[in-house]
């Protein structure tokens, strides 16, 4: 055996996780429009709907908040998350071992593994939740389940989940870009549907006259700025804040160096703009429509209600199957990342393997309801949490070369110098949770001077602690590495050809007429907004999308999943 078979043995026996993607496997921006629509139009968008309401905030800043948190949301993705995953094409997982040495990277995974395993657990309990109100089976109002077919209906919605998890990131994004189109349309139906109930509470009419009407129907059934307490609640700043910060753990903390490493081109992070506009943009506006829309039909309080009763009276029957869906396309891309930290940690194991069983323990947690009640505390510290990882890491990658510092010092030393990077993260954390406690500031924008702060700390210590030396002899081996590494992946390429899946007239036509199927639920939602004379009338329209939007349903899951499969049969090898 030659030496270079030999390196490509040695490289064979590394899972394809702990190496970069391989040219031959990165992905259009369209896997990343549709990944990123199905995340985040989901089901905790009626969670999130009721939130707005119960934290007090107004119409107007509702409307303008969102637009701008959601902007910079897209910024963030596009200017830190994105260039870093296309340049390493690494995981966060496994290029913050390269970085900082096995010990911070296994707690960094452990973190990780639990905080991605408990939000893939909440959106497993809300989707169940629809299934329970589908089947008459008592809302759990507990901490602990209550009723044994519920725990049933969990572990057969989490099952699906781990399911689609384990095959990986194709079968992920595959997922999502079939769900996505029909989310967007079923958020915007919805509020379409309820919004003239909405104005006959208000108005006395089925339609606002004006946009000041609307504005006025806003801040009197939905966004009152009153807190659920009857006192003044959020404003602009923090509605930006809070949309700005939502996904913080993602785009600030990197973990979605994960999914956007297979992206082509660093541009792709704009495609993170179907998530945050279509998703938390338009599903939030669009959730607290129908929240309260719902509470006027029951006579109820938006916060008293479960995303299973708002969807039944915004989609009819069709709303049980967003709230599930929409449960599913989060959940499973969480347990995805939850899957690679765990691959992480034990590197003798394969992603699918870890995936499983993080998945059987994820669908354990499901079964305690009070899970997706806390979503929102346990976004908002994961977040916090995350951030100073991703300042080390974005310290490294981004600044230390324009510093004249080595990045990867610490791996050139045998990581004999792991303190700046795993005190930097502590300290941090402590810098971070101290201004909480002093309330200093609006929580939901902490995360920006933790950021700023462990940025400089690291850099400070890094450089001190050796990083301004320059490790000639290292880097060149570390540049003959990855120079092999490419060599394997070109000679793997080689092998196995470049498979593309080549759509046929028959797998287009199937794509065209589902989306002809939801094109006609759209247009009968805006029939029940615009052809409704009177309220009898609106009710008969409104019981006629409920029927026919159903059927419209089932016919796009239908045919997007028999064009997906004619697709995929579609298959050339090109060299």
């Amino acid at each position: 055996m030659d030496q270079k078979s030999q390196q490509f043995s040695e490289l064979k026996g590394l899972d394809e996780e702990q190496l970069p993607v391989p040219k031959h496997r990165l992905h259009h921006w369209t896997h990343f429009a549709g990944l990123y629509a199905a995340e985040h139009v989901a089901a905790t968008e009626f969670v999130i709907g009721a939130t707005f309401v119960a934290l007090g905030a107004k119409t107007m800043d509702i409307l303008l908040g969102l637009l701008i948190g959601n902007l910079l949301a897209i910024a963030s993705w596009s200017l830190i998350t994105t260039p870093i995953a296309v340049d390493t094409r690494l995981s966060l997982y496994t290029y913050l071992q390269k970085i900082a040495g096995k010990q911070m990277a296994t707690l960094y995974d452990w973190a990780n593994v639990l905080i991605f395993t408990v939000i893939s657990a909440a959106m497993v309990t809300v989707s169940a939740t629809a299934v329970r109100f589908a089947f008459d089976i008592p809302a759990q109002l507990n901490w602990y389940p209550s009723n044994v077919w519920f725990v049933l209906v969990v572990v057969l919605v989490g099952l699906f989940v781990v399911y689609i998890a384990i095959y990986g990131f194709k079968a992920v994004s595959e997922f999502s870009g079939i769900c996505a189109p029909w989310l967007f349309v079923m958020f915007t139906s919805g509020a379409l549907v309820l919004l003239p109930e909405l104005s006959m509470s208000v108005n006395g009419n089925l339609l606002p006259n004006n946009w000041d009407a609307f504005i006025t129907m806003g801040d009197h059934a939905i966004w009152t700025g009153l807190d659920s307490n009857g006192e003044p609640g959020i404003g602009l700043v923090e509605v930006i804040g809070f949309a700005w910060a939502a996904n913080t753990i993602t785009h600030f903390g990197l973990i979605d160096m994960a999914l956007l490493r297979f992206a082509k081109k660093k541009s792709y992070g704009l495609a993170t703009g179907t998530g945050m506009l279509f998703g938390h943009y338009v599903a939030w506006i669009a959730a607290g429509i129908m929240g309260a829309g719902a509470a006027v039909i029951l006579g109820k309080s938006i916060v008293e209600l479960d995303p299973g009763d708002v969807a039944y009276y915004a989609l009819g029957w069709s709303g049980f199957v967003i709230v599930i869906v929409a449960g599913w396309t989060t959940a499973i891309t969480n347990l995805y990342r939850a899957g690679l930290a765990a691959q992480a940690i034990f590197t003798r194991k394969s992603r699918k393997k870890t995936t499983l069983v993080v998945g059987l323990i994820m669908i354990i947690i499901a079964c305690f309801p009070f899970v997706f009640t806390q979503m929102l505390p346990l976004l908002t510290y994961a977040g916090l949490l995350v951030t100073p990882v991703g300042a080390i890491v974005f310290a490294e990658h981004q600044l230390f070369p324009k510093l004249g510092l080595t990045p990867y010092w610490s791996k050139y030393q045998g990581y004999l110098r792991r303190l700046p990077a795993i005190a930097s993260w502590g300290i941090g954390l402590v810098f971070g949770f101290t201004l909480n406690y002093l309330d200093l500031m609006s929580f939901y924008y902490l995360f920006l001077p933790t950021w700023v702060f462990t940025i400089i700390l690291y850099t400070i210590w890094a450089k001190y602690s050796g990083a301004d030396r320059k490790y000639e002899s290292e880097r060149n081996k570390e540049k003959a590495r990855e120079t092999l590494v490419e060599a394997y992946q070109e000679d793997l390429r080689r092998q196995e050809g470049v498979l593309q899946s080549i759509p046929s007239r028959g797998s287009k036509i199937l794509k065209g007429m589902g989306y002809i199927a939801l094109f006609i639920t759209l247009i009968l939602a805006i029939n029940v907004l615009l052809g409704s004379e009177d309220t009898t009338s609106y009710e008969s329209q409104r019981e006629l999308f409920y029927r026919y939007g159903f059927i419209c349903t089932i016919a796009y899951f239908i045919l997007a999943f028999m064009g997906l499969r004619l697709k995929k049969r579609q298959i050339v090898n090109k060299e």
